[in-house]
Protein backbone atom coordinates (compact mmCIF):
# COMPACT_ATOMS: atom_id res chain seq x y z
CA UNK A 1 0.00 0.00 0.00
CA UNK A 2 1.02 3.67 -0.75
CA UNK A 3 0.84 6.24 2.07
CA UNK A 4 0.55 10.05 1.22
CA UNK A 5 1.23 12.86 3.79
CA UNK A 6 -0.39 15.39 2.86
CA UNK A 7 1.59 18.50 4.05
CA UNK A 8 -0.52 21.93 3.25
CA UNK A 9 0.77 25.61 2.23
CA UNK A 10 0.72 28.33 4.57
CA UNK A 11 -2.27 29.46 7.08
CA UNK A 12 -3.58 25.89 6.22
CA UNK A 13 -4.08 22.68 7.82
CA UNK A 14 -5.21 19.00 7.51
CA UNK A 15 -8.90 19.85 6.22
CA UNK A 16 -7.68 21.53 3.16
CA UNK A 17 -6.95 18.12 1.89
CA UNK A 18 -10.41 16.68 2.56
CA UNK A 19 -11.85 16.26 -0.60
CA UNK A 20 -8.31 14.68 -2.16
CA UNK A 21 -7.81 12.22 0.83
CA UNK A 22 -11.23 10.87 0.57
CA UNK A 23 -10.26 10.06 -3.07
CA UNK A 24 -7.20 8.65 -2.73
CA UNK A 25 -8.28 6.28 0.14
CA UNK A 26 -11.17 5.43 -2.46
CA UNK A 27 -8.44 4.69 -4.63
CA UNK A 28 -6.83 2.23 -1.84
CA UNK A 29 -4.26 4.16 -1.10
CA UNK A 30 -3.29 5.57 2.52
CA UNK A 31 -4.28 9.46 2.94
CA UNK A 32 -2.86 11.29 6.00
CA UNK A 33 -3.46 15.05 6.11
CA UNK A 34 -1.04 16.85 8.30
CA UNK A 35 -1.77 19.54 10.41
CA UNK A 36 1.52 21.03 11.40
CA UNK A 37 1.42 22.62 14.96
CA UNK A 38 0.23 25.60 15.38
CA UNK A 39 -1.82 25.14 11.86
CA UNK A 40 -5.46 25.30 12.86
CA UNK A 41 -6.46 22.01 14.08
CA UNK A 42 -2.56 20.76 14.46
CA UNK A 43 -0.78 20.40 17.90
CA UNK A 44 -0.71 23.83 19.73
CA UNK A 45 1.81 26.21 19.12
CA UNK A 46 3.22 30.08 19.32
CA UNK A 47 5.71 32.40 18.54
CA UNK A 48 8.30 30.35 19.07
CA UNK A 49 6.68 27.36 16.58
CA UNK A 50 9.63 27.29 13.76
CA UNK A 51 10.56 25.31 10.67
CA UNK A 52 11.96 22.95 12.58
CA UNK A 53 9.32 22.37 14.69
CA UNK A 54 7.27 21.61 11.41
CA UNK A 55 9.88 19.37 10.29
CA UNK A 56 9.35 17.58 13.26
CA UNK A 57 5.94 17.10 13.01
CA UNK A 58 6.40 15.00 9.02
CA UNK A 59 8.72 13.16 10.80
CA UNK A 60 6.48 11.81 13.34
CA UNK A 61 4.20 11.27 10.98
CA UNK A 62 6.41 8.98 8.65
CA UNK A 63 7.86 7.64 11.63
CA UNK A 64 3.83 6.38 12.43
CA UNK A 65 3.23 4.98 8.93
CA UNK A 66 3.18 1.37 8.56
CA UNK A 67 2.85 1.29 4.59
CA UNK A 68 5.53 -0.05 2.83
CA UNK A 69 5.62 3.03 0.49
CA UNK A 70 5.24 7.08 1.51
CA UNK A 71 5.11 9.64 -0.52
CA UNK A 72 5.71 13.08 0.71
CA UNK A 73 3.80 16.09 -1.03
CA UNK A 74 4.26 19.43 0.25
CA UNK A 75 2.19 22.38 -1.32
CA UNK A 76 3.76 26.04 -1.39
CA UNK A 77 5.39 26.04 2.13
CA UNK A 78 4.84 22.96 3.25
CA UNK A 79 7.92 21.40 0.96
CA UNK A 80 10.01 23.02 3.22
CA UNK A 81 9.27 20.55 6.18
CA UNK A 82 8.92 17.87 3.42
CA UNK A 83 11.93 17.83 2.10
CA UNK A 84 13.53 18.64 5.51
CA UNK A 85 11.60 15.10 7.05
CA UNK A 86 13.00 13.19 3.88
CA UNK A 87 16.44 14.40 4.39
CA UNK A 88 16.46 12.59 8.10
CA UNK A 89 14.27 9.71 7.08
CA UNK A 90 15.70 8.99 3.44
CA UNK A 91 15.04 5.17 3.59
CA UNK A 92 11.27 5.51 4.15
CA UNK A 93 10.56 8.37 1.64
CA UNK A 94 9.70 6.53 -1.53
CA UNK A 95 9.20 10.03 -3.25
CA UNK A 96 8.67 13.74 -2.87
CA UNK A 97 6.20 15.79 -4.31
CA UNK A 98 6.46 19.51 -5.44
CA UNK A 99 2.76 20.52 -5.74
CA UNK A 100 3.21 24.25 -7.38
CA UNK A 101 5.58 24.84 -5.10
CA UNK A 102 9.41 26.46 -5.53
CA UNK A 103 12.39 24.25 -4.90
CA UNK A 104 14.24 25.22 -1.98
CA UNK A 105 17.72 23.80 -1.25
CA UNK A 106 19.78 24.28 2.15
CA UNK A 107 20.13 27.48 3.75
CA UNK A 108 16.71 28.60 2.03
CA UNK A 109 14.16 29.89 4.04
CA UNK A 110 10.72 29.80 2.95
CA UNK A 111 9.87 34.11 3.49
CA UNK A 112 12.05 34.33 0.41
CA UNK A 113 9.13 33.03 -2.08
CA UNK A 114 6.26 35.00 0.11
CA UNK A 115 4.72 38.07 -1.95
CA UNK A 116 6.34 40.76 -1.81
CA UNK A 117 5.68 42.79 1.75
CA UNK A 118 5.00 40.06 3.63
CA UNK A 119 5.24 41.01 7.16
CA UNK A 120 4.93 39.68 10.90
CA UNK A 121 3.48 41.09 13.74
CA UNK A 122 4.04 39.66 17.22
CA UNK A 123 5.45 36.64 16.17
CA UNK A 124 3.19 35.86 13.41
CA UNK A 125 1.77 36.72 9.91
CA UNK A 126 -1.87 37.18 9.40
CA UNK A 127 -3.62 34.94 6.70
CA UNK A 128 -5.14 36.75 3.42
CA UNK A 129 -8.84 36.70 2.81
CA UNK A 130 -11.15 36.69 -0.08
CA UNK A 131 -9.54 38.35 -3.34
CA UNK A 132 -5.95 38.73 -1.55
CA UNK A 133 -5.19 34.96 -1.42
CA UNK A 134 -4.84 35.41 -5.00
CA UNK A 135 -0.93 37.32 -4.06
CA UNK A 136 0.19 33.86 -2.48
CA UNK A 137 -0.96 32.19 -6.10
CA UNK A 138 -3.74 31.87 -8.60
CA UNK A 139 -7.41 31.62 -7.57
CA UNK A 140 -8.37 29.58 -10.64
CA UNK A 141 -11.24 27.22 -10.47
CA UNK A 142 -11.68 27.18 -6.72
CA UNK A 143 -15.73 27.61 -6.04
CA UNK A 144 -17.17 30.28 -3.60
CA UNK A 145 -17.74 28.04 -0.80
CA UNK A 146 -14.29 26.48 -1.03
CA UNK A 147 -12.71 30.17 -0.81
CA UNK A 148 -15.40 30.80 1.68
CA UNK A 149 -14.25 28.19 3.75
CA UNK A 150 -10.23 29.04 3.12
CA UNK A 151 -11.27 32.47 4.86
CA UNK A 152 -13.19 31.02 7.85
CA UNK A 153 -10.58 28.68 8.64
CA UNK A 154 -7.23 30.52 8.01
CA UNK A 155 -4.99 30.99 10.64
CA UNK A 156 -1.74 33.15 11.21
CA UNK A 157 1.89 31.64 10.31
CA UNK A 158 4.16 31.56 13.01
CA UNK A 159 6.70 33.97 11.61
CA UNK A 160 9.98 31.36 12.44
CA UNK A 161 8.51 28.76 10.01
CA UNK A 162 8.93 31.17 7.45
CA UNK A 163 12.15 32.55 8.45
CA UNK A 164 14.37 29.74 9.70
CA UNK A 165 16.80 28.63 6.65
CA UNK A 166 16.02 24.88 5.74
CA UNK A 167 18.81 22.58 6.51
CA UNK A 168 19.24 19.42 4.61
CA UNK A 169 22.15 16.97 4.66
CA UNK A 170 22.05 15.40 0.98
CA UNK A 171 20.62 16.67 -2.16
CA UNK A 172 16.82 17.70 -2.54
CA UNK A 173 16.61 15.69 -5.36
CA UNK A 174 18.61 12.83 -4.35
CA UNK A 175 15.43 10.00 -4.50
CA UNK A 176 12.11 9.65 -6.80
CA UNK A 177 10.19 13.39 -7.37
CA UNK A 178 7.53 14.04 -8.92
CA UNK A 179 6.68 17.95 -9.99
CA UNK A 180 2.52 18.87 -10.27
CA UNK A 181 2.54 22.07 -12.26
CA UNK A 182 -0.53 24.26 -11.96
CA UNK A 183 -0.63 25.79 -15.48
CA UNK A 184 -3.09 28.73 -14.35
CA UNK A 185 -0.63 29.86 -12.06
CA UNK A 186 2.37 30.03 -14.31
CA UNK A 187 4.03 26.70 -14.34
CA UNK A 188 3.93 24.50 -16.83
CA UNK A 189 6.13 21.24 -18.21
CA UNK A 190 7.51 24.03 -21.07
CA UNK A 191 8.59 26.62 -18.85
CA UNK A 192 10.67 23.85 -16.95
CA UNK A 193 12.08 22.99 -20.44
CA UNK A 194 13.33 26.35 -21.23
CA UNK A 195 14.70 27.01 -17.38
CA UNK A 196 16.78 23.22 -18.12
CA UNK A 197 17.41 24.65 -21.68
CA UNK A 198 18.66 27.70 -20.65
CA UNK A 199 18.24 28.87 -16.74
CA UNK A 200 20.51 29.02 -14.25
CA UNK A 201 22.73 25.39 -13.57
CA UNK A 202 19.99 24.34 -10.54
CA UNK A 203 17.45 23.79 -12.81
CA UNK A 204 19.65 21.36 -14.85
CA UNK A 205 18.60 18.72 -12.20
CA UNK A 206 15.27 18.42 -13.08
CA UNK A 207 16.36 16.61 -16.21
CA UNK A 208 17.65 13.91 -14.37
CA UNK A 209 15.86 10.36 -15.30
CA UNK A 210 13.98 10.16 -11.33
CA UNK A 211 12.36 13.48 -11.62
CA UNK A 212 8.69 13.51 -13.69
CA UNK A 213 6.21 15.88 -14.27
CA UNK A 214 2.58 16.73 -14.34
CA UNK A 215 0.21 19.27 -15.39
CA UNK A 216 -3.22 20.34 -13.86
CA UNK A 217 -4.85 22.82 -15.84
CA UNK A 218 -6.17 24.79 -12.43
CA UNK A 219 -4.61 27.71 -10.11
CA UNK A 220 -2.41 27.25 -7.09
CA UNK A 221 -5.09 25.68 -4.91
CA UNK A 222 -5.77 22.27 -6.87
CA UNK A 223 -7.06 20.60 -3.64
CA UNK A 224 -9.78 22.80 -3.70
CA UNK A 225 -10.01 23.44 -7.18
CA UNK A 226 -9.87 20.18 -8.82
CA UNK A 227 -9.53 17.69 -6.18
CA UNK A 228 -10.17 14.78 -8.39
CA UNK A 229 -7.44 15.27 -11.30
CA UNK A 230 -4.90 16.37 -7.78
CA UNK A 231 -5.78 12.76 -6.21
CA UNK A 232 -5.38 11.24 -9.66
CA UNK A 233 -2.21 12.65 -10.33
CA UNK A 234 -0.70 12.41 -7.19
CA UNK A 235 -1.40 8.42 -8.07
CA UNK A 236 0.23 8.87 -11.53
CA UNK A 237 2.85 9.99 -9.11
CA UNK A 238 3.24 7.32 -7.12
CA UNK A 239 3.42 4.84 -9.70
CA UNK A 240 6.30 6.89 -11.26
CA UNK A 241 4.36 8.55 -14.42
CA UNK A 242 5.15 12.08 -15.66
CA UNK A 243 6.97 13.38 -18.25
CA UNK A 244 10.44 13.36 -18.53
CA UNK A 245 12.69 16.84 -19.37
CA UNK A 246 15.90 15.96 -21.16
CA UNK A 247 18.80 18.28 -20.95
CA UNK A 248 20.37 19.60 -23.48
CA UNK A 249 23.31 17.42 -25.66
CA UNK A 250 25.56 21.16 -25.11
CA UNK A 251 26.77 23.59 -23.18
CA UNK A 252 26.31 26.23 -25.71
CA UNK A 253 23.52 28.70 -25.87
CA UNK A 254 20.87 27.16 -24.99
CA UNK A 255 18.26 25.71 -27.95
CA UNK A 256 19.21 29.22 -30.08
CA UNK A 257 22.50 27.48 -30.79
CA UNK A 258 21.55 27.77 -34.66
CA UNK A 259 22.68 30.94 -37.23
CA UNK A 260 20.77 34.62 -36.97
CA UNK A 261 17.75 34.51 -39.14
CA UNK A 262 19.57 36.62 -41.53
CA UNK A 263 22.97 36.72 -43.32
CA UNK A 264 24.40 39.66 -41.90
CA UNK A 265 28.27 40.25 -42.53
CA UNK A 266 30.82 41.14 -39.48
CA UNK A 267 31.10 44.87 -38.72
CA UNK A 268 34.19 45.87 -36.73
CA UNK A 269 33.52 45.42 -33.09
CA UNK A 270 35.02 47.38 -29.91
CA UNK A 271 34.75 45.31 -26.80
CA UNK A 272 34.35 47.58 -23.50
CA UNK A 273 34.42 45.48 -20.58
CA UNK A 274 30.43 44.23 -20.41
CA UNK A 275 29.64 45.83 -23.69
CA UNK A 276 30.62 45.36 -27.22
CA UNK A 277 30.17 48.34 -30.23
CA UNK A 278 29.32 46.61 -33.55
CA UNK A 279 30.69 49.80 -35.67
CA UNK A 280 28.63 51.07 -39.74
CA UNK A 281 30.74 52.48 -42.04
CA UNK A 282 29.56 56.29 -41.59
CA UNK A 283 31.07 59.29 -40.57
CA UNK A 284 30.34 61.33 -37.51
CA UNK A 285 28.59 60.22 -34.29
CA UNK A 286 25.76 57.67 -35.16
CA UNK A 287 22.65 56.77 -32.90
CA UNK A 288 23.02 53.32 -30.94
CA UNK A 289 21.06 50.32 -30.24
CA UNK A 290 21.57 48.81 -27.42
CA UNK A 291 20.32 44.86 -27.31
CA UNK A 292 19.59 43.54 -23.85
CA UNK A 293 19.58 39.69 -23.53
CA UNK A 294 17.09 37.55 -20.98
CA UNK A 295 17.92 34.72 -18.85
CA UNK A 296 18.66 34.25 -16.10
CA UNK A 297 22.04 32.87 -17.67
CA UNK A 298 24.19 31.06 -15.66
CA UNK A 299 27.71 32.65 -15.23
CA UNK A 300 29.42 29.76 -16.63
CA UNK A 301 27.93 29.64 -19.93
CA UNK A 302 29.75 29.84 -22.86
CA UNK A 303 29.49 31.97 -25.27
CA UNK A 304 28.03 34.47 -22.88
CA UNK A 305 25.29 36.18 -24.53
CA UNK A 306 26.60 39.14 -26.43
CA UNK A 307 28.43 36.54 -28.45
CA UNK A 308 25.33 34.22 -29.36
CA UNK A 309 23.63 33.91 -32.66
CA UNK A 310 21.08 36.28 -31.62
CA UNK A 311 22.85 39.24 -30.41
CA UNK A 312 25.51 38.61 -32.61
CA UNK A 313 23.26 38.91 -35.24
CA UNK A 314 21.06 41.64 -34.58
CA UNK A 315 23.59 43.87 -33.55
CA UNK A 316 25.75 43.51 -36.92
CA UNK A 317 22.25 44.18 -38.50
CA UNK A 318 21.73 47.76 -37.25
CA UNK A 319 25.17 48.69 -37.54
CA UNK A 320 25.15 47.57 -41.43
CA UNK A 321 21.89 49.92 -41.51
CA UNK A 322 23.68 52.73 -40.11
CA UNK A 323 23.61 52.69 -36.41
CA UNK A 324 25.90 51.48 -33.90
CA UNK A 325 24.78 48.11 -32.73
CA UNK A 326 25.62 48.04 -28.60
CA UNK A 327 25.32 44.41 -27.06
CA UNK A 328 25.35 43.57 -23.01
CA UNK A 329 26.48 40.69 -20.82
CA UNK A 330 24.61 41.56 -17.74
CA UNK A 331 24.75 39.28 -14.18
CA UNK A 332 21.06 38.43 -14.25
CA UNK A 333 22.07 34.78 -13.12
CA UNK A 334 19.24 33.91 -10.91
CA UNK A 335 15.72 35.74 -10.23
CA UNK A 336 16.74 37.63 -8.05
CA UNK A 337 19.55 39.63 -9.48
CA UNK A 338 17.52 42.06 -11.58
CA UNK A 339 18.40 45.00 -9.42
CA UNK A 340 21.87 43.65 -10.36
CA UNK A 341 21.27 43.01 -13.80
CA UNK A 342 19.48 47.12 -14.00
CA UNK A 343 22.68 48.40 -12.88
CA UNK A 344 24.90 46.82 -15.25
CA UNK A 345 22.17 48.06 -18.03
CA UNK A 346 22.60 51.55 -17.04
CA UNK A 347 26.17 51.43 -16.64
CA UNK A 348 26.11 50.24 -20.34
CA UNK A 349 23.92 52.73 -21.49
CA UNK A 350 26.38 55.73 -19.93
CA UNK A 351 29.47 54.00 -21.54
CA UNK A 352 27.61 53.68 -24.98
CA UNK A 353 26.38 57.61 -24.69
CA UNK A 354 29.75 58.97 -24.12
CA UNK A 355 31.63 57.15 -26.92
CA UNK A 356 32.59 59.76 -29.73
CA UNK A 357 31.43 56.85 -32.02
CA UNK A 358 27.64 57.72 -30.83
CA UNK A 359 25.31 60.25 -30.85
CA UNK A 360 24.02 60.25 -27.45
CA UNK A 361 20.48 61.75 -28.13
CA UNK A 362 19.37 59.01 -30.13
CA UNK A 363 19.24 55.90 -28.45
CA UNK A 364 17.44 52.99 -28.26
CA UNK A 365 16.80 49.95 -26.04
CA UNK A 366 15.80 46.62 -27.28
CA UNK A 367 14.80 43.79 -24.81
CA UNK A 368 14.46 40.11 -25.34
CA UNK A 369 12.78 37.56 -23.49
CA UNK A 370 13.35 37.86 -19.88
CA UNK A 371 15.27 41.01 -20.36
CA UNK A 372 11.97 42.69 -20.97
CA UNK A 373 11.48 42.90 -17.28
CA UNK A 374 14.21 45.24 -17.37
CA UNK A 375 12.69 47.75 -19.62
CA UNK A 376 10.27 49.04 -16.69
CA UNK A 377 12.39 51.65 -15.23
CA UNK A 378 12.93 53.32 -18.82
CA UNK A 379 9.14 53.04 -19.60
CA UNK A 380 8.08 54.90 -16.18
CA UNK A 381 10.49 57.53 -16.18
CA UNK A 382 12.20 58.06 -20.18
CA UNK A 383 15.18 59.92 -20.32
CA UNK A 384 14.79 62.34 -23.19
CA UNK A 385 17.39 60.91 -25.60
CA UNK A 386 15.35 57.55 -25.35
CA UNK A 387 13.94 57.55 -28.44
CA UNK A 388 12.52 54.13 -28.66
CA UNK A 389 11.97 50.83 -26.62
CA UNK A 390 11.75 47.78 -28.60
CA UNK A 391 10.35 44.49 -26.75
CA UNK A 392 10.77 41.08 -28.72
CA UNK A 393 8.89 38.23 -27.17
CA UNK A 394 9.24 39.75 -23.73
CA UNK A 395 8.76 38.83 -20.69
CA UNK A 396 6.27 41.87 -19.30
CA UNK A 397 4.99 40.67 -15.60
CA UNK A 398 7.04 37.72 -14.31
CA UNK A 399 4.90 34.62 -13.40
CA UNK A 400 3.71 34.20 -10.18
CA UNK A 401 6.42 31.43 -9.30
CA UNK A 402 8.87 34.07 -10.01
CA UNK A 403 8.42 35.46 -6.84
CA UNK A 404 12.10 36.23 -6.27
CA UNK A 405 11.59 38.79 -8.82
CA UNK A 406 11.61 42.46 -7.36
CA UNK A 407 7.95 43.88 -8.00
CA UNK A 408 10.21 47.29 -9.66
CA UNK A 409 10.47 45.12 -12.55
CA UNK A 410 6.70 45.29 -14.04
CA UNK A 411 6.45 46.80 -17.31
CA UNK A 412 2.67 45.67 -17.34
CA UNK A 413 2.30 48.63 -14.29
CA UNK A 414 5.05 50.80 -15.85
CA UNK A 415 3.98 51.92 -19.21
CA UNK A 416 2.32 55.12 -19.82
CA UNK A 417 1.82 58.29 -22.17
CA UNK A 418 4.92 59.67 -21.40
CA UNK A 419 7.03 55.93 -22.58
CA UNK A 420 8.83 56.52 -25.66
CA UNK A 421 7.61 54.98 -28.89
CA UNK A 422 7.36 50.77 -28.25
CA UNK A 423 8.34 48.25 -30.80
CA UNK A 424 6.99 45.41 -29.64
CA UNK A 425 7.52 41.65 -31.40
CA UNK A 426 5.04 39.12 -30.49
CA UNK A 427 5.41 35.55 -30.96
CA UNK A 428 1.95 34.02 -32.01
CA UNK A 429 3.43 30.38 -30.17
CA UNK A 430 4.63 32.02 -27.64
CA UNK A 431 4.36 30.40 -23.94
CA UNK A 432 0.79 31.04 -22.63
CA UNK A 433 2.26 32.90 -19.36
CA UNK A 434 4.21 35.02 -21.30
CA UNK A 435 1.22 35.65 -23.97
CA UNK A 436 -0.79 36.23 -21.33
CA UNK A 437 1.23 39.44 -19.61
CA UNK A 438 1.77 40.70 -23.58
CA UNK A 439 -1.80 40.75 -23.62
CA UNK A 440 -1.90 42.75 -20.26
CA UNK A 441 0.53 45.31 -21.38
CA UNK A 442 -1.47 45.87 -24.63
CA UNK A 443 -4.46 46.81 -22.88
CA UNK A 444 -2.04 49.01 -20.21
CA UNK A 445 -0.66 51.19 -23.45
CA UNK A 446 -3.51 51.63 -24.83
CA UNK A 447 -5.17 53.04 -22.39
CA UNK A 448 -2.55 54.79 -21.39
CA UNK A 449 -2.28 56.48 -24.72
CA UNK A 450 1.23 55.28 -25.54
CA UNK A 451 2.74 55.06 -28.80
CA UNK A 452 2.89 51.20 -29.77
CA UNK A 453 3.69 49.56 -32.83
CA UNK A 454 3.00 45.58 -32.93
CA UNK A 455 4.75 43.36 -34.87
CA UNK A 456 2.87 39.91 -34.88
CA UNK A 457 4.92 36.81 -36.47
CA UNK A 458 1.53 34.86 -35.72
CA UNK A 459 3.82 31.09 -36.45
CA UNK A 460 6.86 32.01 -34.83
CA UNK A 461 8.54 31.06 -31.06
CA UNK A 462 10.06 32.32 -28.25
CA UNK A 463 13.78 32.88 -29.82
CA UNK A 464 12.52 32.86 -33.03
CA UNK A 465 15.93 34.27 -34.63
CA UNK A 466 17.65 31.14 -34.48
CA UNK A 467 14.51 28.57 -33.99
CA UNK A 468 12.54 29.34 -36.78
CA UNK A 469 13.95 30.85 -40.17
CA UNK A 470 11.02 31.16 -42.08
CA UNK A 471 10.11 34.41 -44.62
CA UNK A 472 7.50 35.62 -41.78
CA UNK A 473 10.23 35.65 -38.74
CA UNK A 474 12.80 36.85 -41.39
CA UNK A 475 10.03 39.91 -42.78
CA UNK A 476 8.81 40.56 -38.97
CA UNK A 477 12.65 41.32 -37.80
CA UNK A 478 13.10 43.43 -40.60
CA UNK A 479 10.34 45.35 -39.79
CA UNK A 480 10.93 45.99 -36.47
CA UNK A 481 14.35 47.00 -36.95
CA UNK A 482 13.01 49.90 -39.23
CA UNK A 483 10.52 50.82 -37.16
CA UNK A 484 13.31 51.46 -34.31
CA UNK A 485 15.81 52.94 -37.10
CA UNK A 486 12.97 55.26 -37.88
CA UNK A 487 12.74 56.70 -34.75
CA UNK A 488 16.74 57.36 -34.74
CA UNK A 489 17.87 58.05 -38.53
CA UNK A 490 16.96 61.33 -39.82
CA UNK A 491 15.76 61.09 -43.11
CA UNK A 492 19.20 62.63 -44.06
CA UNK A 493 20.78 59.48 -42.75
Amino acid sequence: MTAFVLVSGPFTGGWVWREVAGRLRAAGAEALPLSLTGMGDGPAGGPETDLETHVADVVRAVDACGAAEVVLVGHDYGIHPVLGAADRRPGRVARVVYLDSGMPGDGDAALALAPEGTVARDGFVAPPSGEGWARWGSLDGIPAEALDRLDRLAVPQPERTLTQPLRLAGAPFDRPTTGVLCTANGSGIAMVEMLVASGPPAFRVLADPRVGFLELATGHWPMLSAPGDLAEALLRAAADEGHRVEAPEHEAWPAHAGAFLLDVPERPRDRRGRVDLHLPEAEGPRPAVLFVHGGPVPPDRRPTPRDSPTLLGYARYVAGLGAVGATLDHRLHDLADYPRAAEDLAEAVDLVRADPRVDGDRIALWFLSAGGLLSADWLAAPPPWLRAVALSYPVLAPPSTWRAVHPRFRPVGAVAAASPPIVLSRAGLEHEVFATAVEEFLVAAGEAGAELDLVEVPLARHGFETLDHTEETRAAVARATRAVLGRLLPTAD
